[in-house]
């Protein structure tokens, strides 16, 4: 079933067993967020400022890496990028679209112990709109306990 995005500007198809984030805390205007009920699995929406010093080949990385700063995972050996590849653009009006896949190791909130993140972001470049649109997959791997 389609949802409902930022007002109805937008809409997608988010997974059956997932909770809006916003009902739990507060969420960024700019973002729409939604993790699954039983695993630690979240998918983030964000409308981002278009990055028009970025290439589209490079833009990707870019926000990833923007993304590891936020997440305190900007250190050496915190993240890694495993591939960025074009996405078909059938039926997208954005000049161009990136899947990124990659990892990083992330604490939850103040905690200490870091956790393995899969990411797997996509990336819609709309420069008519002075947008980038950010679509992550978070799979966390492994959950380290702090003690």
């Amino acid at each position: 079933m389609s949802r409902p995005l930022f007002g109805g500007a937008l809409s997608a198809t988010i997974p059956p067993n997932s909770k809006d984030i916003s009902e739990l805390r507060e969420i960024p205007d700019n973002q729409e967020a939604f993790a699954h009920t039983q695993t630690d699995q979240s998918i983030i929406i964000e409308l981002l400022e278009y990055q028009n010093h970025v290439e589209d080949t490079q833009a990707a990385r870019y926000h990833f890496e923007d993304l590891a700063g936020d997440n305190k995972s900007s250190a050496t050996g915190s993240w890694e990028v495993c591939g960025v590849e074009p996405l078909l653009q059938y039926q997208l009006e954005c000049s161009s679209a990136w899947l990124l896949s990659g990892a990083q190791l992330i604490s939850k909130f103040s905690e200490e112990a870091k956790n393995t993140v899969n990411i797997h972001l996509g990336l819609f470049r709309l420069p008519q709109y002075s947008t980038d649109i950010l679509v992550t997959f978070n799979d966390p791997v492994i959950i380290s306990v702090s003690g």
